[in-house]
């Protein structure tokens, strides 16, 4: 088993021959990886298999194993995707305009890789051929470190990209995968300074509270969605219900699903038993306060932890607000940042609510779920970024670039 250091060193080589490479070569090699991932679709399935049975095993839960699991519609998604990355504009090499500074020093700001990307991440085999086809556009040799429960899948999924990338003439070594999926792998990939450059963790609050307390190379957090939808007192009772259905019922196991749900307390009559009856089609546990509880009889009496909690599960916590600044504040202290909306037919909590909510994704009227690069329009994207250096919000192409000042003179000193 190849040890982190060669790993790093790996990367490192690897890195230095792709960042020059043009676009030409790195999508004739993201070409290949798509029809490679097709091709060896059943040995990817075979693998998948593995994982999903020692999951079941381990008492995973259905939300979560349907995040783990492949079938052949799924590769060929995934397939798809690394094939519109193909299309996206290369993010390396772009040039600002140039700056003529009183020295006569011509000053122009050009696009450049990151470097080495290492990416630790949960039981999702498909961000295992998102990210590495990401870091491949951009430049990037990354070092991916999935969890033991898709540890078959990410292996056999790996193996294949590498293989394409070697048949299109780049190093191998631009994608590699951590094979040990011990925790103390983890803890030192994140303190691998002299080998990576930026770490992405993708996954829930213990994967990201154990980055943030562990890790010396320099961070993008992404992931963690604790998102919130306020019912304004102005809201139109369907779109209401259909909104919040959409947010938590679409997909639930996502970080842009909607898992705290706050109404205007002169709401709660008219819209909340709309909302409640349709949840309901879905069997969603709704955890709300007391006057929740007293309108809604089959919920369940909410707990401190409810607001904080990221459910990924069929579950939602209800809380009544008086205004829309107490929604503000709730949303203030139990927000990961991620995405919030309003739902309101009032145009100054509207302008109030986007003014004052401090998230990467702010919508009026419309679902927590299209915070998604695909649906911004932006293209691929590695995950959602909920910080605010170095980027903030869907983290696509030109956020795994930074760049470099190339002066031009003619003999200037100083």
């Amino acid at each position: 088993m190849t040890t982190l250091i060669e790993l790093g060193k790996n990367a490192k080589q690897a890195a230095a021959i792709l960042g020059a490479a043009g676009s030409a070569a790195k999508n004739k090699a993201l070409a290949a990886i798509a029809k490679g991932l097709r091709a060896d679709c059943a040995y990817i399935i075979e693998q998948n298999k593995k994982d999903l049975e020692n999951a079941k095993m381990n008492g995973m839960s259905e939300s979560m194993l349907d995040r783990l699991a492949l079938n052949e519609q799924r590769i060929d998604s995934i397939a798809a995707a690394v094939e519109k990355i193909i299309s996206l504009d290369d993010p390396v090499g772009k040039v600002s305009d140039g700056t003529l500074l009183p020295n006569g020093l011509q000053l122009t700001r050009v696009s450049v890789p990151l470097g080495v990307i290492a990416v630790i991440f949960e039981a999702r085999p498909n961000v295992t051929a998102d990210a590495a086809a990401l870091c491949l556009k951009s430049g990037n040799a990354v070092i991916l470190r999935g969890g033991k429960e898709a540890i078959f899948s990410n292996t056999a999924i790996v193996t294949s990209m590498r293989k394409s990338v070697e048949s299109a003439n780049l190093p191998a070594d631009c994608i590699q995968l951590v094979e040990d999926t011990a925790r103390e792998t983890a803890t030192q990939l994140m303190r691998m300074n002299d080998y990576v450059d930026v770490l992405l963790p993708r996954g829930g609050a213990g994967l990201i509270r154990s980055v943030v307390e562990n890790a010396s190379v320099p961070v993008i957090q992404t992931g963690v969605g604790n998102c919130h939808i306020y019912v304004d007192a102005s809201a139109d009772v369907q779109m209401a219900t259909d909104i919040v259905f959409n947010a938590k019922c679409s997909r639930v196991s996502v970080c842009n699903a909607c898992e705290s749900l706050l109404v205007h307390r002169d709401a709660v009559q008219t819209v909340l038993p709309a909302i409640a009856e349709k949840l309901a089609e879905k069997n969603v546990e709704i955890y709300g306060d007391e006057t929740v509880c007293s309108v809604i009889v089959n919920a369940k009496p909410a707990t401190q932890e409810d607001w904080g909690t990221e459910y990924l599960d069929y579950k939602i916590s209800v809380k009544t607000v008086d205004s829309t600044d107490e929604a503000i504040a709730h949303i203030a202290k139990y927000s990961t940042g991620h995405s919030e909306a309003i739902i309101t037919n009032s145009l100054a909590d509207a302008e109030k609510f986007t003014r004052l909510v401090d998230s990467a994704a702010v919508y009026v009227n419309a679902s927590t779920r299209f915070t998604d690069g695909g649906e911004f329009g932006f293209g691929a994207e590695i995950g959602i970024s909920t910080q605010k250096l170095h980027a903030r919000g869907p983290v696509g192409l030109p956020e795994l670039t930074s760049y470099k000042f190339v002066i031009r003179g003619n003999g200037q000193v100083r």
